[in-house]
């Protein structure tokens, strides 16, 4: 059983290290992961089995379009994959901010996982998923990094059963 809650500040370094634990994610820096918890708490989330994290999304609304979540990421142990804990943070932090309308995120070609979370995600909410390129490889990253594709999930219908 998964217990979730917003981040507060001292859960960085723990968010640093659960990241570190989940290639392919970008592992960002410390001062990063609490500035995550401190500035978009709102937006994030942490998930926690017998007091251990083991989960986290990291996630803030879209300075121009206050009804989107941008999902930046989602990290989750290697002891907590297979058990949906992906999509349970995903419905917990949707359910916290219940005005929003569309999610957003960006998943690289190879991260059929990741995909999939977002696939099941947009059916529960009776959603279309548009994707389209947002960086691309050769020119937002000079090659050195794959293409990372936006994920629009939305309108979200969340007077669906979930």
């Amino acid at each position: 059983m998964f217990s979730l809650r917003h981040p507060i500040k001292e859960d960085g370094v723990g968010i640093h290290n659960l990241v570190k634990q989940c290639p392919p994610l970008d592992v960002n820096s410390r001062y990063c992961n609490l500035v995550q918890a401190h500035h978009f708490r709102d937006t994030s989330i942490v998930a926690e089995r017998d007091g251990e994290m083991v989960g986290f999304i990291t996630g803030h609304r879209v300075p121009d379009r206050a009804r989107v979540l941008f999902v930046w990421q989602v990290a989750v142990s290697p002891a907590a994959r297979g058990e949906a804990l992906g999509n349970t943070m995903l419905d917990g932090l949707i359910g916290a901010n219940p005005d929003i309308e569309y999610i957003e995120t960006t998943v690289t070609p190879d991260n059929i996982a990741s995909a999939k979370m977002f696939g099941r995600l947009a059916d529960q909410y009776s959603a279309p998923i548009e994707k389209t390129v947002l960086f691309s490889r050769e020119t937002h990253f000079e090659g050195l990094h794959e293409d990372e594709v936006l994920f629009r999930i939305g309108p979200l219908q969340q007077d669906q059963p979930h």
